[in-house]
């Protein structure tokens, strides 16, 4: 345990100390501040926003209370209490008028709308979204802080940063919280704060910053962290592909202070590309692709341009699942045992000279100062530095990327003739969706998993107290956000962000004492 420090020693004190400036933190810090707190706000990046920064901007809602609840109990794989499920169901009724309350500062439009969930379970057809449409002066051609390109995220994470300047927070960027200050009873009062940690012009002093009423961890997640990535994925070629700020701070430091860990595995996002220098810090995503509801009505979804086979050659799964961008990390797990190796991991994305016209097939989304990627639009810049591989044949290009020529000509075979035919008996693949490999030259692609965000954290009961492994709640330690986010199961498009502002709200009440913020929210309602 760490020696607590008497009065005298800490060189500041605030009522509440949030760490982290995402939509987590700004939320907890907004809330906290509208209640009469003294606040502070600390990021370790230079610019704050996150993963927020780099989201689509969509905060999951709901438009009927228990419908939501079914519908999140099954996302969350029956694994997340019923007492925090509830919290979080009340809260996405509620959420666009909060939503509309914070536009209030910069006149801001905010759009309400129906959109199923990913999956047909009960309650998917209650849901929605609610986004920052617009706000004056900002829009596509500002840039905003190191996310690149424009994203609805910004839209949202500027709404949050005006509503943080408008409370009065005290903001300290560039201050990596060091570690918690825990006292002899095991209650955190405060945090270790390094200021102004990159100025070559400042000695970077270490602060001791007493947090009388709590401290909110609102630090994300560890996608951006090798270790904890080694020891809590089961594949181990992971990268990154927006942000590297995320390297699990926050998890280390409530381990300290004794929380029990949940959700460690479930890691969110989709397949894509390796940068050609290894130095690249992030991936690159595959092309965005909407996302589907099976069993729902639908309008035609687009043709996808490739197939992915193992290294044997062979396709294994359906390309386009209803969740791209979830789900499709998972699939190079499988371990091949006859073979004592994992024949998925690096898989291959095949296409033709036809497909290649198409779109581009890779996506760069990043919040990075430095790092940023821009695909070509025809594809050829990538087939210059070694990303794609063209060949005239399909047998050259087994040979070039080190996969049978025979197993790959049959696996082409097969696929051309489900889609002469019009269905894949394979793996289902939507008809519609489906494209020939036919026209010559051909091109690949190593494909390999990466990853959006983490889920894992910190456990957190209904009022976002960290708890330890006995269930005890830790005295005045709070976490929200993606840190110890409640998915356990697979995840739900815009709901981390649904959970950032939730949970945000939520623990800063919980900090200061007051009552839940989320009881009986009157229906929201759709923008006309």
């Amino acid at each position: 345990m760490d020696i607590p420090l008497s009065a005298a020693q800490y060189d500041d004190v605030y009522d509440v100390v949030v760490v982290g400036y995402g939509a987590a933190g700004a939320v907890a810090a907004i809330e906290a501040a509208d209640a009469g707190a003294r606040v502070l706000l600390v990021e370790k990046m230079r610019s704050p926003g996150g993963i927020t920064l780099v989201s689509a901007g969509g905060v999951r809602i709901a438009f009927d209370r228990d419908a939501a609840w079914q519908y999140l109990n099954e996302t969350c794989g029956q694994r997340t209490p019923a007492a925090v499920l509830d919290a979080l169901a009340d809260g996405m009724v509620a959420l666009p008028d909060y939503l509309r309350t914070l536009a209030l500062t910069d006149d801001a439009g905010i759009t309400v709308s129906r959109a199923p969930g990913n999956y047909p379970w009960r309650g998917y057809d209650a849901l929605g979204y609610a986004s920052v449409a617009h706000i004056p002066g900002f829009d596509v051609d500002t840039p905003y802080l190191a996310a690149r390109p424009f994203c609805g995220g910004c839209l949202l994470f500027r709404l949050l940063a005006d509503n943080v300047e408008r409370a009065g927070v005290t903001v300290w960027l560039d201050s990596p919280v060091e570690r918690l200050i825990v006292d002899a009873r095991g209650a955190v009062t405060g945090v270790q704060v390094r200021r102004n940690a990159s100025d070559p012009q400042t000695d970077s002093p270490s602060l001791a910053v007493a947090a009388t009423r709590g401290v909110i961890l609102a630090c994300g997640g560890f996608e951006s962290d090798a270790r904890q990535l080694r020891d809590s994925a089961q594949s181990q070629a992971l990268k990154s592909g927006s942000f590297r700020g995320n390297t699990g701070d926050g998890i280390r430091m409530a381990q300290r202070a004794g929380a029990a860990l949940w959700h460690m595995w479930h890691l969110h996002g989709p397949y894509g590309f390796r940068h050609p220098d290894p130095d690249y810090p992030f991936g690159i995503y595959v092309k965005q692709l909407p996302m589907w509801t099976p069993g729902h009505e639908t309008p035609a979804l687009p043709k996808m341009a490739w197939i992915v086979v193992d290294q044997l050659g062979a396709r294994y799964a359906n390309e386009y699942p209803p969740y791209l961008s979830d789900t499709a990390v998972r699939q190079f797990d499988h371990f091949d045992a006859d073979r004592a190796r994992h024949t998925r991991l690096p898989s291959f994305l095949l296409f033709d000279e036809a497909g290649r016209t198409l779109y581009p097939m890779g996506r760069s989304i990043t919040n990075d100062e430095e790092a940023h990627y821009a695909w070509s639009a025809d594809n050829l810049a990538e087939v210059a530095n070694g990303i794609l591989v063209r060949a005239d044949t399909l047998d050259e290009l087994a040979r070039a990327l080190d996969l049978d020529p025979r197993a790959l000509r049959a696996t082409v075979e097969r696929w051309n003739a489900g889609c002469a035919a019009g269905r894949d008996d394979d793996f289902g693949r939507r008809p519609e969706t489906m494209m020939p490999l036919s026209t010559p030259p051909f091109y690949g692609a190593r494909l390999w998993p990466i990853v959006i965000n983490t889920q894992g954290g910190p456990v957190h009961d209904a009022e976002q107290r960290v708890l330890d492994p006995y269930d005890t709640p830790i005295p005045n330690l709070y976490a929200a956000g993606e840190l110890g986010s409640v998915f356990g199961h697979v995840y739900m498009a815009g709901g981390n962000l649904a959970e950032c502002i939730v949970g945000g709200r939520t623990a800063a009440r919980s900090a200061l004492g007051l009552s839940a913020v989320w009881r009986a929210p009157a229906p929201c309602e759709e923008t006309p």
